[in-house]
């Protein structure tokens, strides 16, 4: 057993497996993790690092004197910096609204909010191509420049900010601001002086992962840059399928762990101190009083959801432009049954069906591995898991591309995996299982032990009474996990560049590739298949909404 405190109140939390089958729940997560993560990233570090003469930093001052690739890491870093700036002032006041206020419609809308976030980036790229492309609707190719990249970056981080600032905004009392006002402070004031220091924490940690995601950007940069402007994620890819310098791409996949470790760190500083401020605030919004408030409020709105919205609506007006001219389903229809001479040997049925196929198993990958951690996390001692924690959450900020990488130079023993068709669905339940273990730890720790305890007076065994109380109640949470999972393997597109075979493309590799043919049949089956997959993605952002509500009112 072990003990720990709740509020002033000691509780015992038994084992429901007993000694040896803790240790057997923490060491199965461990072993898929250390052989499917950390073993690929060590990989790379030593073929960046060393040859077979000994260590070899050389490699690092050939990255440095090359005027490219010094450019590409130094634009890595800067439009990443920018594009946090630009999404915390579109983001920020939406959040401000969203914490603040009650509307109508205010759940749906904070759902819709999702769903850019979760949407593959290949899509989000896409609809930026159809409003910003060579065939836009404004007339405006912006296809290669900075502006389409970092617009697209805001499209896809804003519910980061909304959800990241604003849950944490709702939780502080607006009676502070109110008394600021009433000594004579003006509204920006107030905001300044008692609001925004105590959001500080906040800001500072939503920030560091919408840096973390722009830095590791690679579909959105890749389609949209048109090779003319290359992240360090758009070089790995480069560097390894078109030049074969494995070496190169080990280097800059060092650099890039670096780079992620440094704002990690940072990250988890910061929200270390939002979780700590989160025990002890509550919730409180309320309808817009002040006229002010009443023009600010659908304004905010209104300009948040056009932003969104456009580029979404248009890509699905475009995909009923038919190729032979009109609008119609010729392009879905061409799904089914797309010309030889465009689909390039690649069957938009079998990507479709293939995506499915591994996004199945992913999620049960996920499931499988990710039950066993929150249960460690839960069942474990402190120290214990808060190590544990740490390792099983790093997936989540590691850069798929390097995963990919990673995999194509180190699973070649004890068996080759190399050519495996598994290594896709294993490397999408990696970044599942993060999402599989914060679903289900908060409500597998929330479990009152009366309950178990009540259990175990009737006789039940401990492992019986994880199955009829711990299991059921986490029930709705494994559901959450799931579908988040499976929206993810869904639209999963840098790692599987790597790994998956020319004859079992998934949706993203289909897309991408069709993108890049000629003719206006292949671009329309692009939009199609974009189409479907952000239906399916928002399809799965609709049931984690629910199910977490539901949860969240028992």
């Amino acid at each position: 057993m072990d003990t720990g405190v709740d509020g002033n109140r000691p509780i015992t939390v038994s084992r429901p497996f007993g000694r040896f089958g803790t240790a057997l729940v923490i060491a199965v997560p461990l072993l898929f993790l250390g052989y499917f993560f950390a073993y690929p990233l060590v990989a790379i570090l030593l073929r960046g690092l060393t040859t077979p003469e000994g260590l070899n930093l050389g490699i690092f001052g050939d990255i440095l004197g090359d005027r490219t690739l010094r450019g590409v890491a130094a634009f890595t870093v800067w439009q990443a910096a920018l594009s946090t700036v630009l999404t915390l002032a579109i983001g920020l006041p939406t959040a401000w609204v969203f914490a603040r206020f009650t509307f109508p419609g205010k759940r749906l809308l904070s759902a819709a909010t999702l769903v850019p976030f979760v949407l593959p980036t290949l899509v989000v790229a896409t609809a930026f191509l159809n409003l910003l492309g060579p065939q836009g609707l404004f007339g405006i190719d912006l296809t290669g420049t900075l502006w389409i990249i970092l617009l697209a970056h805001v499209f896809y981080n804003f519910a980061v900010v909304v959800r990241g600032v604003g849950s944490f905004w709702a939780t502080i009392d607006p009676h502070l601001e109110d008394a600021a006002r009433t000594l004579g402070a003006s509204p920006w004031r107030a905001f300044r002086t008692v609001t925004l220091p105590v959001l500080v924490p906040a800001i500072a940690s939503t920030s560091a992962l919408v840096f973390l995601f722009s830095f590791t950007s690679f579909g959105v940069v890749l389609l949209l840059g048109d090779l003319s402007h290359s992240t360090i994620e758009v070089e790995i890819w480069r560097q390894t399928t078109s030049f074969l310098r494995l070496d190169i791409a080990s280097a800059l996949a060092v650099l890039q762990i670096v780079g992620i470790g440094i704002v990690l760190a940072f990250y988890g500083r910061f929200e270390r101190r939002v979780r700590s401020a989160f025990r002890y605030l509550q919730p409180t919004p309320r309808r817009p009083r002040t006229r002010g408030e009443r023009v600010a409020v659908p304004t905010i709105l209104t300009g948040a959801f056009v932003y969104l919205g456009v580029p979404l609506a248009i890509l699905v007006a475009r995909s009923f432009a038919q190729p032979s001219g009109g609008f119609g389903w010729e392009n879905y229809a061409n799904l089914v049954d797309l010309p030889d001479r465009f689909a390039a040997f690649i069957s938009p049925s079998s990507a479709i069906a293939n995506s499915l196929k591994f996004a199945s198993v992913a999620v049960i990958i996920a499931l499988v591995i990710g039950l066993l951690a929150a249960t460690a996390l839960t069942y474990s001692s402190r120290v214990v898991s808060r190590t544990f924690d740490v390792f099983v959450m790093l997936p989540l900020g590691a850069s798929a591309v390097t995963i990919g990488f990673g995999f194509l130079i180190a699973l070649d023993r004890p068996v080759d995996l190399r050519t495996s068709l598994i290594l896709i669905p294993i490397a999408h339940a990696l970044v599942g299982i993060p999402f599989v273990v914060r679903s289900v730890n908060p409500a597998l720790g929330g479990v009152q032990n009366e309950l178990r305890e009540a259990a175990s007076t009737l006789g039940a065994s401990p492992l019986r009474t994880f199955l009829t109380i711990d299991a059921r109640i986490v029930t709705r949470s494994v559901f959450v996990g799931a579908a988040f999972a499976f929206a993810i393997s869904m639209g999963e597109f840098g790692a599987t560049t790597f790994i998956a075979r020319p004859a079992s493309p998934t949706i993203p590799i289909a897309i991408f590739r069709y993108l890049g043919r000629p003719g206006a049949a292949p671009f329309g089956a692009a939009i199609a298949m974009s189409v479907i997959l952000m239906l399916v993605t928002g399809a799965a952002i609709l049931a984690i909404d629910t199910l977490g509500s539901r949860s969240d009112s028992r």
